[in-house]
């Protein structure tokens, strides 16, 4: 299958669009390597999918998680026990926004 091949305009809009400064080998060099990455993915839209279900993994592992407990439920007191002011249980501050 012959390579697909990126014109240099198409090469500079996608460096363009990320942002990036490229020399002119630097262009050539990436439109190569777009060009085999279109080929890869013309080759994969060949491929006959009927009746294969779309998934988001590739495996169905599931993450073994531990169920969300509270194990020391917050003190007031404790928490605010060094605060140089306070409201109640809240610590107090001094105004910053007028």
């Amino acid at each position: 299958m012959a390579q697909m091949k990126l014109s240099r305009d198409e090469v500079q809009r996608v460096a363009l669009l990320a942002r990036l400064r490229l020399t002119a080998s630097e262009e050539e060099q990436l439109a190569e390597q777009l060009g085999a990455i279109l080929e890869y993915m013309e080759q994969l839209n060949q491929l006959d999918i009927t009746g294969v279900e779309p998934f988001s993994h590739a495996n169905d592992a599931v993450t073994a998680l531990r169920e969300d407990k509270e194990v020391n439920q917050p003190n007031a007191d404790a928490l605010l026990a060094n605060a140089p002011e306070r409201d109640g249980s809240f610590f107090k501050v001094p105004k910053i926004i007028e």
